[in-house]
């Protein structure tokens, strides 16, 4: 699964958790494409709530596959203003790039304006 849609996933999860009753067609639907397998349908239905149910295919999406987050869209037929919230969250998910990545880029664009040479060796440029 991508990081944006795990980004979204881990942003809406208290309101999926609310909304979303995973054991009818959600289930069986991810079952079917092979996004889950018999024994993440045995463990989800043997939670106690609906909440935890929900809250336990929210822990399992995101390692299973880059078709998890689609899929799960496409079960959720049953829940129609829910699938239209992940998709507009989707849409709008920024992923955060990690601070090394940051980092090396702005010096990068710092060598390539020649700038970075003045910052590294200010002794070896002096007038």
């Amino acid at each position: 699964m991508e990081a944006r849609d795990k980004q979204v996933l881990r942003s809406l999860r208290l309101e999926l958790g609310a909304e979303v009753l995973v054991e009818g067609l959600v289930l069986q639907y991810l079952y079917q494409e092979g996004v889950l397998t018999e024994n993440h349908v045995q463990e989800i239905k043997a939670q106690a709530t609906g909440l935890r149910k929900t809250m336990l295919l929210l822990d399992i999406l995101p390692s299973r596959g880059p078709k998890a987050f689609d899929a799960f869209l496409d079960s959720l037929q049953e829940f129609p203003w829910v699938r239209e919230k992940l998709e507009k969250a989707r849409e709008e998910a920024i992923v955060e790039l990690p601070a090394e990545i940051l980092t090396v880029n702005f010096f990068l664009l710092l060598w390539m304006y020649g700038l970075l040479g003045y910052i590294d060796h200010p002794i070896d440029h002096q007038d």
